[in-house]
């Protein structure tokens, strides 16, 4: 039998029984929808979840810090107050330069960039403004290299230049403000030069300062990271005044090594095998990578489970489509001898029976992937009314829970329910196909 002759007959057969594959199909149709609106669900909380992580914006990054054994408390940036480093044992593993070059020769490592911060108390002054003095030097020329973004000015750095956090650039304040008096305007930093006025005390508690003229090159857009809140310097500048802050003692990278460490890899695929070669090394590393497949792992589970609930609806469409075409066959027992009489073989009725049964979970396929489909739109217009008065109401802004439907989630859903309409209607049409040509003709 020629292909097109199947499809037509398959076609004329669904068409003489209508009401009852509609009523067959509706179960396929509720089915497929809920599969579709669930997953959809799923995917869309994913989306929101994994794009709303506070600060994760490079997945090529990992984070490296020294190991000072257990027990240790690491080194803590103040935020322009004081700070010290603790005591470490002998069993310490540090960032030094050595070690440095034995990260960057590690496969996939595309840039080993050391970061240190102020251990002293300190402020930004301009003009009447100030703000405090919260500095990050880094082994760099070019702040590119960390993979942050740029605003305005340049990401170049050199000895007595500064670039400036988002937050860092909006934080400056007038100190003397009267009551009632309003807060002027603040002027651009870009291309300004600026002081900042370190802060010690002696061990007889006499207060000791330090002016140093920096210049602004540069503002970084928020990416919502440790960059927005940083004042950056080139390492040796950083240095310099730790040194001051510690009486002059110099620091010696190959005793005391670097606070921390950015590794940028080649790539996001490399990353999680790059992070592990380093803790292997006996460093605590740390990629945002890690978060997000932890989150990605959550939600592929979940998107399973809402499709396994789906499905439950689907499997009671498949035994209704099991019952149509066993019926069929009854119906039908005398046509399928005649069909016999006249030439046609098992394969043939086979074939035209696993159609029909085909061809109801393929309608009820499409169906519900439209009504599912239907469905996310809807609940993302009144997800979204609904908390947006609800932020208006309580005062926080607008959070997001969306339906995200791919089109790969469609075209599977009309695929799975018309296989699940395929092997429905396997036993029927076996049935059918092994009927003796004589004993159908006879069935009354």
């Amino acid at each position: 039998m020629r292909f097109w002759d199947l499809v037509s007959l398959i076609s004329e057969n669904l068409r003489r029984r209508k009401g009852r594959v509609v009523l067959t199909a509706i179960g396929v149709v509720i089915g497929t929808a809920a599969v579709v609106l669930l997953v959809s669900l799923a995917t869309g909380l994913q989306k929101s979840a994994t794009s709303n992580l506070w600060g994760i914006t490079d997945l090529s990054r990992i984070e490296v810090y020294p190991n000072y054994g257990e027990g240790m408390v690491m080194e803590v940036p103040m935020g322009g107050g004081g700070g010290g480093k603790a005591a470490a044992p002998p069993t310490r593993k540090l960032l030094t330069p050595t070690v440095l070059e034995e990260i960057a020769a590690i496969p996939g490592v595309k840039s080993v960039i050391p970061r240190d911060y102020l251990y002293g108390q300190g402020v930004i002054q301009f003009g009447k403004f100030e703000t405090w003095a919260g500095f990050m030097g880094v082994k760099s020329e070019n702040l590119e290299d960390l993979g942050y973004d740029l605003d305005r000015g340049s990401l170049d750095l050199r000895k007595g230049t500064i670039i400036a956090g988002s937050w860092m650039a909006q934080n400056f304040y007038v100190p003397n403000l009267r009551p009632g008096q309003e807060m002027p305007v603040m002027p651009d930093l870009l291309d300004q030069r600026v002081k900042l006025v370190l802060t010690k005390w002696t061990s007889d508690g006499q207060m000791v300062t330090r002016s140093v003229n920096l210049q602004v090159v540069g503002v970084l857009k928020e990416m919502r990271n440790e960059a927005d809140s940083q004042f950056f310097v080139v390492m040796d500048d950083l240095d310099a005044w730790n040194e001051w802050f510690n009486n002059g003692h110099r620091i010696n990278r190959n005793k005391d090594g670097y606070n921390n460490v950015i590794v940028r890899a080649e790539s996001p695929e490399v990353v999680m095998d790059v992070t592990q070669q380093i803790n292997d090394m006996g460093f605590m590393a740390y990629s945002p990578q890690s978060t997000v497949e932890g989150i990605n792992s959550f939600f592929v589970i979940l998107q399973i489970v809402f499709g396994g609930i789906g499905a439950i609806a689907l499997l009671v469409a498949a035994i209704g489509i099991a019952n149509t075409m066993t019926m069929a066959i009854l119906e039908r027992t005398r046509e399928i001898g005649l069909m016999k009489a006249v030439g046609a073989t098992n394969r043939d009725v086979l074939t035209i029976f696993l159609g029909e049964a085909a061809g109801i979970g393929f309608l009820g396929g499409l169906g519900g992937a439209i009504l599912g489909w239907i469905g996310g739109y809807i609940l993302n217009v009144v997800s979204m009314q609904f908390l947006a008065s609800q932020a208006q109401e309580q005062g926080y802004m607008s959070t997001s829970l969306s339906a995200e439907t791919p089109l790969w989630l469609l075209l599977f859903a009309i695929i799975f329910a018309t296989l699940v309409g395929f092997l429905s209607g396997l036993y029927p049409a076996l049935r059918a196909a092994t009927l003796e040509p004589v004993t159908a003709l006879k069935y009354e």
